[in-house]
């Protein structure tokens, strides 16, 4: 529970403080939270996995937060490029690995070694949705639009 308490108020100041979290960011946490209480609700029920208990939803809905958090500075760093291809696998790479590391140490802190969700995996994958925030911009399109800046063309 401290540890809970720890990281929710950590995820709430980096979202207040941050001007790269907006509106989307956090319907995408909450959208992402959503899911998965319904998913674990609904695992209760068809395959009797122990039922989240407000602490499990709390802790959710904290995870998600940071993941997509994460995701977004990482996005602001390295842009998504426009294309499909070698680059796209590659940041795709950078981000998921250190956050499933990360997310392990979530795990062991928020759950113990008895762990109920995979809070390892779902920040993991919070972090991939939350690293679509920003697209890289064409060269072409910004030299575009530099030039009709500079000759006063709007």
């Amino acid at each position: 529970m401290n540890w809970t308490l720890i990281f929710g108020c950590l995820a709430i100041l980096v979202y207040l403080l941050s001007p790269w979290m907006n509106i989307k960011t956090v319907q995408r946490v909450i959208g992402i939270t959503l899911f998965l209480e319904i998913f674990y609700l609904s695992g209760h029920y068809i395959m009797e996995w122990p039922f989240p208990t407000p602490i499990i939803l709390l802790q959710l809905l904290v995870v998600s937060g940071l993941g997509v958090a994460l995701g977004v500075c990482f996005s602001k760093i390295w842009p998504l490029p426009l294309h499909k291809g070698f680059e796209r696998i590659f940041r795709t790479f950078l981000i998921i690995i250190p956050s499933l590391g990360l997310g392990m140490g979530l795990q062991i802190l928020l759950q113990g070694a008895y762990a109920t969700q995979a809070i390892y995996l779902l920040f993991a994958l919070a972090a991939w949705i939350g690293s679509g925030q920003f697209i890289k911009v064409e060269d072409s399109e910004e030299s575009v639009s530099n030039s009709k800046i500079a000759s006063g063309v709007s």
